[in-house]
């Protein structure tokens, strides 16, 4: 469970970069002025589309390492009933990942667009339906319950949103097994706490795996409520030399 973004990767030059206020290297969200870069890289440039979001980016490098059967990973997220939000379903059955996207109409698919120059990218986030994840609309729904209820294992990677920021159930098992893992991310601490909540007392209740992982400093210097609400289901903690607990005098 995290956010689905719509990776739009372009080779752009220094004069698009310059228009829309770029950097070299760089990762942002976008900002109001950067809202109409989306729509001019697509009619302008020759552009790839993939399923992103850091999220279901590992979701598609697991159901490619495990190859067969299809569709053992399953992601949830927040999309938009808009045209990029087509193509991104699109590019999810195509990775043979089996997303669940709850979609609405009052926020467009959020997308991440890669500006490639030469050697260097620019990364522009534009989260939007991304941040609109309802926890009764969906994951309260008893189709989707199942599925969280068939996992064994389940991993939040507390990351940032670049290049994008949801649940996700990985098979890992040999076909005929029952073991899955779910994973959820990043800034879904703030867009959905109650989500990952559920998840986790479920995963304590039934006596199964909860890990979560920091990935980022600032999620323990500014979410530390919500991060300290999960803290007691978690059973492994990932991280590394820069994050912290919310005890900034206690490295991990």
């Amino acid at each position: 469970m995290g956010n689905p973004l719509l990776d739009i990767s372009a080779v752009v030059d220094k004069d698009f970069l310059d228009k829309f206020g770029l950097k070299l290297n760089d990762q942002i969200l976008a900002e109001e002025h950067h809202k109409a870069l989306f729509e001019e890289i697509v009619q302008k440039k020759k552009v790839e589309y993939h399923a992103g979001g850091s999220t279901q980016n590992s979701v598609k490098i697991a159901q490619w390492m495990i190859q067969e059967p299809h569709k053992v990973a399953t992601f949830f997220g927040c999309i938009g009933t808009d045209r990029f939000g087509e193509i991104l379903k699109k590019k999810a059955e195509e990775a043979h990942v089996d997303a669940h996207y709850y979609e609405q109409n009052e926020e467009p698919t959020g997308t991440c667009a890669a500006c490639i120059t030469g050697d260097n990218r620019s990364l522009v986030a534009n989260l939007a339906a991304a941040n609109c994840y309802k926890k009764e609309k969906h994951l309260d729904l008893d189709s989707n319950w199942e599925l969280v209820k068939k996992a064994k294992v389940y991993y939040i990677a507390l990351s940032d949103t670049m290049p994008s920021i949801t649940p996700s159930f990985l098979d890992v098992s040999s076909p005929g097994e029952n073991t899955d893992t779910m994973q959820e991310e990043g800034f879904f601490l703030t867009v959905s706490p109650e989500s990952i909540l559920k998840v986790a007392k479920h995963a304590s209740e039934n006596n199964k795996i909860f890990c979560m992982n920091l990935s980022a400093p600032f999620i323990s210097q500014f979410f530390k409520e919500p991060l300290m609400k999960v803290m007691p289901y978690v059973d492994i903690l990932f991280g590394n030399e820069t994050p912290r607990l919310p005890n900034e005098r206690q490295p991990l």
